[in-house]
């Protein structure tokens, strides 16, 4: 999304002519973002189909589905980069369009792209990302200081972005996204390629954001980031919503219930039908070191399971369980993977 964010920035200098509204400013009970019916055609292609969202405010809010499900649309049609055939969309309570210059002051676009000058130091782009919503230099010096800080980039404010780690720029795209203090912040895929301990660093620094009163909307294909920071989920597929809730209540929806893996080197054929004919198997594979077996919920799978076994006088070794995962969620409500 890195066009998008361009478009956003140079779409809303000229009328940038004070800080951003608190979001005290904004009843609480007001929806930060609400989305009604909204359909976007491409041609022939229906690319959100009466597509509902709505995000409270002082959430984290995970935006969820395969490459093709219509998030990016969904994103841009909320941020008033594209038009859209019908619907509604309000943001703190106000119609969104392409003027609406006080609200897209109060909103940060962290793009999945990294969107930053090479010409410029690290201190210099987000000083200059900053001015598109804070005109005056005196007010912005303290919030570029403080971006720089949130980010962790002290020792590096002097370097351009190509003598950067791809982690320490992933940090410098969120410090020009948030430099301005914005109420609502979208993440479009904020730990593409970076390293384990940099991706724990963004993710905690959206955790203090949050904390701070910012209302978050992220997107990823990392479902353990998702389940980590996340209070609420929407998973889409084809533009349309398919369903919405925690973690866990997404998890309580589907049938699946618990991955048993076993590892065993000598399971035969009968034995495997054998598995496969249990009530509670969804699927079994077994690869020649490992049985996986996929379950509907149920009291005594593994207990059942490990009897078909031992009947056969198949050797188990090392065995595990594992409730299910947001991914199992999206297997058996989309068909298909979450995927880059």
């Amino acid at each position: 999304m890195k066009d998008d964010h361009t478009t956003t920035a140079t779409t809303t200098p000229a009328v940038a002519a004070q800080t951003p509204t608190p979001a005290a400013a904004t009843p609480v009970s007001t929806p930060a973002i609400s989305v009604a019916k909204l359909v976007k055609r491409y041609g022939d292609m229906v690319a959100l189909d009466h597509f509902d969202l709505d995000i409270r405010q002082g959430e984290i809010f995970g935006l969820l589905g395969p490459n093709g499900s219509g998030k990016t649309t969904a994103i841009n049609c909320i941020l008033a980069l594209l038009s859209y055939d019908a619907g509604t969309i309000r943001v703190f309570g106000e119609p969104m369009t392409p003027t609406s210059y006080a609200l897209k002051r109060r909103i940060g676009l962290v793009p999945q792209n990294v969107a930053v000058f090479n010409e410029l130091t690290v201190e210099e782009n987000i000083d200059y990302f900053c001015s598109l919503y804070v005109p005056k230099k005196a007010d912005r010096a303290p919030l570029v200081e403080e971006a720089i800080e949130f980010a962790g980039l002290g020792e590096f404010r002097r370097f351009r972005p190509g003598k950067l780690s791809g982690g320490l720029l992933r940090r410098l795209n969120i410090a020009c996204g948030v430099a301005h203090k914005p109420d609502l912040i979208f993440f479009d895929e904020p730990t593409v390629a970076v390293d384990p301990q940099s991706r724990n660093a963004i993710l905690e620094g959206i955790e203090r954001l949050n904390a701070a009163g910012a209302t978050v909307v992220y997107t990823s294909h990392y479902m353990e980031e998702v389940e980590r920071i996340c209070d609420r989920i929407l998973i889409m597929d084809h533009g349309r919503h398919l369903a919405l809730g925690t973690a866990d209540e997404l998890k309580s929806m589907i049938d699946t219930g618990e991955r048993i893996t076993v590892e065993t080197l000598d399971l035969d054929e009968a034995t495997l039908a054998h598995v496969r004919d249990l009530g509670f198997v969804i699927e079994a594979n077994w690869d020649g070191r490992e049985l996986d077996v996929r379950c509907r919920r149920g009291d005594h799978n593994l207990v059942d399971l490990l009897g078909v076994l031992r009947a056969a006088g198949v050797n188990v070794g090392h065995l595990t369980s594992r409730p299910p995962t947001l991914n199992d969620v999206f297997l058996e409500l989309t068909g298909k993977a979450l995927r880059d």
